[in-house]
């Protein structure tokens, strides 16, 4: 069980974790054991509320599939519980940063004087490049 917040959680069920042989260099440890983890949570089949569903779906994210499956693989560790506990935790993150709303920006108008500095910055400029001229 995964607990996201106070009020929503994963049961086991929902996430499905396979131990895989982890990639790149690392010895004989790496080739004998599974120490990877290949998590996959399908959103639409979950039993996340609605407004947490959408979210997720509506992220633009490599680890989100087109049927509305989250994979994540772990490897960063040597053992399997290691990876196993890193990848819930990226879930749970992942989850998480789905549901922040983001503020909206609001267009301002730059201001009297900050306008007069870039200005006074565009002439200082073009007469420094003016001095570098031919000389007579």
């Amino acid at each position: 069980m995964l607990k996201i917040s106070n009020s929503v959680t994963l049961q086991s069920w929902e996430i499905q974790l396979t131990a895989i042989r982890a990639q790149g260099a690392g010895g004989q440890n790496v080739n004998k054991v599974s120490s990877a983890i290949h998590l996959q949570f399908d959103v639409k089949r979950s039993t996340l509320p609605d407004f947490y569903k959408e979210r997720l779906l509506a992220l633009s994210d490599s680890r989100l599939t087109k049927d509305g499956v989250i994979v994540i693989k772990a490897q960063s560790f040597r053992t399997q519980e290691m990876n196993k506990e890193d990848a819930l935790n990226r879930l749970k993150e992942l989850i998480l940063s789905a549901t922040i709303v983001q503020k909206t920006r609001r267009p301002t108008k730059p201001t009297r004087n900050s306008q007069k500095r870039r200005v006074d910055a565009k002439k200082r400029k073009s007469n420094t490049k003016a001095l570098r001229g031919r000389v007579n």
